[in-house]
Formats: C-alpha cells, structure tokens, sequence
C-alpha cells in the first residue's frame, strides 16, 4: 500500500486507540522474504503483515499466520474470506485498461481484448511485467489455449511494451510515454485522475479482481494491538480506503469502481503453476529481467 495511504489508516487507528503504529513498508516479496526470514530464525517483530494476496497465501501455509475470528467477517463479500481465514482480504486490485485521455478517444477505445489486434494500436500498448496471474485468469476464462494464441498474436502484431512497476506504467500514461496499459489497477487510475492527470480507465471482459490482505502473525509480539488493528481495517478502514478510491471487500462501503463482473484470481494458482504461467507470459511478451 502506498505510503501516505497506510499513513491514513495507521494515525486514525493511533487517533482512536492511543496505539503507536509503527511501519515497514517494501514490495510484496521483502515483505514475504522478511516473514519467511524471521520465522526461521525464531525472531518475532511483526505484527500484522499487509500484502498482496499470493504472498499473504506463503505465509499461511509456512505457519506464519494465524486464523482471524473477527466479529466483522461476516461484513466482507465472501471472495475476502479464504477457508483457513488466516489472511483477509482488505480491498481489491482491479486490473483494467488505463489510457491517456489526451492520446487515446473514448470512441475508439476497444470492447473486446480481439479488438486489440486492429492495427491502429501498434506500439500503443504496455501491460506490466509481472502480471502473469492476470494472463493466468484471462486465458483460462476464455479457453486456455484460445486465450494464449490470442495474446501471442496481439503482441506479435502490434508490438506491445513491458515495463517494471504499477506505478511507474501508470506514470507513463499520464505523460503520454505509454498511451495505453493494459494490467494497472483502476483505483490508482481513479487517484490520478481526481488529482488531474490526463488518464481515465476501462474494463474489458474478463475483468481480473487480486484481494490484497492482511494477517496477524503467529508469534505477534503485540497480539491484542495486532487483532484490533485487524479489526480496525476491517470496519473504520474500509472508510477510509473507500474515501481514497480504493475498492474495499466490506459490502458496508459502496465502491463505483467495482460495478463490472469479476473474476477473483485464485493466489493459489500463482503459488502452484507460477512457473508455468510466468514462462507463458515471458513467451508472449518477450519481457527482459
């Protein structure tokens, strides 16, 4: 979660509870790394541990994390809620089409991901370079091997660029650099464009939701703060999330940016054929490093 939001919620809880927050913050696989490292080495710092939800998945099954019994469950949609419920999720990363409203119609924006293949969007399109779990979800709705031959040929006809980083390719579309991306997530987008960017966004079907989530460690060194901060995200959070456009999972608070179908990508699908599918998305996309 980017920094001035997880702020947001840390000085709101702190506000009501008198509990200092205190945070690390790093990308999803330091925040993993640093889990799996700790426990290993039977050293417990964390509390509460907030990422995305295939990571969240490792450290459950490591035995990082334990069950949730929040009283607030029963206030989440039931995607948030995996069988174990040792990680919740939190808000929802919708992947949908971004584009620059300056370089891009709306007239001329494409229905379909087959309308990809017009030739008017040659080196106009950009997807991200880790996102092999939104090709994963994608193909497998359309048909596997459907899916794939129709990816491969997007990108062999009209010569679709990768780049590192949700943030940096929605950076890109606002400058105009990238004129359209393909895997960002519509309430950055949604940030972007309330604070004036010339970007807007659009879902094609399917439409890939990935929960992001927290738990609370096992061995938490401050288990009562720990689950009221679970608890806290849970039902003030969700306000306040939803008040900065991100998608929250509580059917408490109402979203505009969730009103299309989804398909939930299974973080299990990530952990078990994440080799699999990273070698297809490297095969389509020819990405480097």
């Amino acid at each position: 979660m980017p920094q001035d939001d997880m702020a947001a919620l840390t000085s709101a809880f702190e506000a009501k509870y008198g509990v200092k927050a205190k945070v690390w913050r790093s990308g999803s696989e330091k925040i993993l790394q640093r889990g799996l490292l700790e426990a290993k080495a039977n050293r417990f710092e964390v509390d509460v541990f907030e990422t995305n939800s295939p990571e969240m998945e490792v450290l459950s099954r490591e035995k990082v994390l334990i069950a949730a019994n929040s009283p607030f469950l029963n206030e989440l949609i039931p995607q948030a809620i995996p069988a174990h419920k040792e990680w919740i999720a939190t808000r929802l990363n919708i992947f949908t089409c971004a584009y620059n409203t300056k370089l891009v119609r709306k007239d001329e924006l494409p229905k379909t991901y087959q309308d990809l293949l017009d030739p008017k969007w040659k080196g106009r399109l950009s997807v991200e370079a880790d996102d092999s779990d939104w090709l994963a979800e994608t193909v497998m709705k359309m048909g596997e091997e459907k899916g794939i031959a129709l990816f491969k040929e997007i990108a062999r006809k009209n010569a679709v660029s990768v780049r590192k980083g949700h943030t940096l390719l929605a950076n890109l579309v606002a400058s105009g650099e990238v004129p359209m991306a393909l895997t960002l997530y519509n309430y950055k987008i949604e940030q972007m464009k309330n604070s004036g960017a010339n970007v807007d966004w659009f879902a094609l079907d399917p439409t890939i939701a990935r929960p992001n989530a927290n738990g609370v460690a096992r061995n938490a060194p401050h288990p009562h703060a720990a689950l009221l901060f679970q608890d806290f995200e849970l039902t003030e959070g969700q306000v306040i999330l939803g008040k900065r456009d991100f998608i929250p999972t509580s059917t408490k608070v109402p979203s505009n940016l969730n009103k299309m179908p989804l398909t939930f990508a299974n973080p299990k699908t990530t952990l078990d054929d994440g080799q699999k599918w990273n070698k297809i998305y490297d095969d389509i996309f020819n990405r480097k490093g």
